[in-house]
């Protein structure tokens, strides 16, 4: 039998190319956003006779708008395309948006618009957020006009964007308008409102909008949870951020390292820094900002020698420290005392990884040097080592450490020259009224207190936070809105006698000068960590720690009184002011008066 020729012909054939439009697709997706491959694709399909393919231009188009270095080339590209249509617009616009090109993208939308051609819900998504990414809220008004002519105002990712325009615009009033007049709220939408209030101080805003969220059962992501613990950080409210942690367990969420850095920071500013070191050694993945912030939270408890030791371990094994790095680790030497450790951590910084310092550097130095008691080193270092005219923050640092080691005649030459570069500020009034108080030159406290008045200037209000049962309760002092206000200043008083029993003796150099030694204890008495202390005992059983946030520096006499009250109540008390934290047990700060 003979075989068959045409059938082994037929399988002999070779196999047809495919189109050229096809060849060109399939090497527009192995060129990926890579600009050198594109330009390659982008000449054969010129060679090949398909310039006029819109669809390839339009995905080269994408692609180049994604790719790094290359929005000129970009921008060649359109300005050859003839007729650009609606869909390659919007194309260029979300590609320059996502891509980090966020100017382009309101250009490439004004030319769209200049050309009469129409707009879609992704036109107005991409470029609200790349109005957003600019905080340029003005244009953001006009694309929001645009938005109601065109019809699509209560298009939900439309309001998603536009909620977080005016949230990170810092537009808050209009940012919670649109926010309440949506029908349909998506997680982007929750998350922008929450983030919003958070990254603008409301904190407490915030959590609110995150318990409102969580009782119409929806679900929150990784980043409601950042959100989230960064507002727990700044309100101290341990019990919440808990309860995020807990769910992050218990639910099998990634703890990535922008998760991980939050629960860092929040343990460690809500007074937890072994379950912040918990949370950082568990950590698979731990970058420079993972690494800064274990660090930064050891410094701000005092804890000096476990942030050097920690750098020392980043140095050998971890990633390279960058600027804030150094900066944490100089503060932590500071408030620790180490002036030697800080001198080498500075040279390090200066010989071994190249770094110029900068002015917040300066400022740790002038810190490190003042608070361990080296005046005259910390003066000279001014003179000699900080280019330029020094900033406040600068003379506000030696100005503490005049203060603290009760160099009035420096005190008062530093405080007056702040008050040349900065007259505005009123806390360096109120410095320097202490500094003549404490002097003795109770003449220039009252002028001191004269001027303030003329000039309209006002002491920053003292108010401090506790927290019971994940609700954070408010003080200030003499405050009397609270509901359990007569119960918490009998409470109050029965504690403070038992502190006076026990030795303590009021310091009525901490309150306003101009007031008489008996207002002054009166004034002392019911400070706001006072009230709140007073509250948190009320209200917690025997041996629970208290946990409380001042937004202000406190006060020698606050400080004194509760070492007192942690031995009268048997309880550890742990408070946070705008400096540092101190966890006062057993008659004794860890701060060990050195703040």
């Amino acid at each position: 039998m003979e075989p068959n020729l045409n059938h082994q012909q037929q399988q002999q054939q070779p196999l047809q190319s495919p189109p050229p439009h096809s060849q060109a697709h399939d090497a527009l997706l192995r060129a990926g956003p890579r600009l050198r491959p594109l330009q390659q694709v982008h000449s054969h399909i010129i060679i090949s006779g398909l310039s006029h393919s819109r669809s390839l231009l339009t995905k080269l188009l994408t692609l180049a708008c994604s790719a790094a270095a290359s929005i000129t080339y970009t921008h060649h590209l359109y300005l050859s395309i003839p007729n650009p249509d609606s869909f390659l617009f919007n194309s260029l616009i979300k590609a320059s948006s996502k891509s980090g090109f966020p100017f382009d993208a309101i250009r490439f939308y004004a030319r769209m618009r200049f050309l009469g051609l129409s707009q879609s819900n992704f036109t107005f998504t991409a470029v609200i957020k790349a109005c957003a990414d600019l905080s340029n809220l003005g244009y953001g008004r006009i694309v929001h006009s645009h938005v109601l002519v065109s019809g699509f105002g209560l298009d939900s990712f439309v309001e998603a964007a536009l909620v977080s325009l005016y949230a990170k615009s810092g537009d808050l009033v209009v940012a919670r308008k649109v926010f309440d007049g949506m029908s349909e709220r998506t997680i982007v939408a929750w998350n922008a409102m929450i983030s919003g209030y958070e990254q603008n101080g409301l904190a407490k805003n915030a959590v609110e909008v995150f318990r409102r969220m969580w009782d119409v059962g929806v679900e929150p992501d990784s980043a409601t949870l950042v959100s989230v613990l960064s507002g727990c950080s700044q309100l101290g409210s341990l019990g919440l951020g808990r309860w995020v942690h807990d769910y992050v367990v218990e639910n099998g969420l990634n703890v990535n390292v922008i998760l991980g850095t939050s629960l860092i920071n929040m343990y460690a500013r809500c007074g937890s820094v072994g379950r912040a070191r918990q949370v950082f050694d568990a950590m698979i993945e731990r970058n420079v900002v993972a690494w800064t912030a274990m660090i930064s939270g050891y410094g701000m408890h005092g804890y000096g020698i476990e942030a050097v030791n920690l750098f020392n371990q980043m140095i050998a094994h971890g990633p390279r420290p960058n600027d804030v790095t150094f900066v944490a680790v100089l503060s932590a030497c500071a408030h620790a005392g180490l002036h030697k450790d800080g001198s080498e951590v500075f040279q390090c910084m200066r010989e071994r990884y190249g770094m110029v310092p900068r002015m917040e550097h300066h400022v740790c130095m002038v810190d490190m040097f003042g608070r361990a008691g080296y005046l005259k080193e910390a003066m000279e270092y001014i003179e000699k080592s900080i280019p330029g005219s020094p900033p406040p923050a600068v003379w506000t640092a030696m100005l503490g450490a005049c203060k603290m080691h009760k160099n009035f005649d420096l005190g008062v030459q530093v405080a007056e020259h702040l008050l040349t570069i900065e007259p505005d500020n009123p806390g360096h009034y109120v410095l320097l009224s202490n500094i003549y108080a404490l002097a003795g030159r109770v003449d220039r406290v009252e002028l001191i207190r004269e001027l303030m008045i003329r000039q309209g200037l006002k002491k920053q209000v003292g108010y401090s936070v506790v927290e019971i049962d994940q609700t954070t309760h408010m003080f200030c002092m003499g405050n009397k809105k609270h509901p359990q206000t007569t119960e918490i200043y009998r409470y109050l008083d029965e504690l403070m006698l038992k502190c006076r029993e026990a030795g303590y003796e009021p310091e009525p150099d901490s309150v306003m000068h101009e007031l008489e030694e008996e207002e002054r204890e009166v004034a002392l008495k019911f400070h706001s960590e006072k009230l709140a202390v007073a509250f948190g005992m009320m209200n917690t059983s025997e041996g629970t720690k208290i946990r409380i946030a001042k937004n202000l520096r406190m006060c020698t006499d606050c400080h004194s009184a509760f070492k007192f009250i942690s031995v009268v109540s048997r309880r550890e008390i742990i408070v946070r002011d705008k400096h540092r934290f101190h966890h006062f047990k057993d008659g004794s700060c860890s701060c060990q008066d050195y703040w």
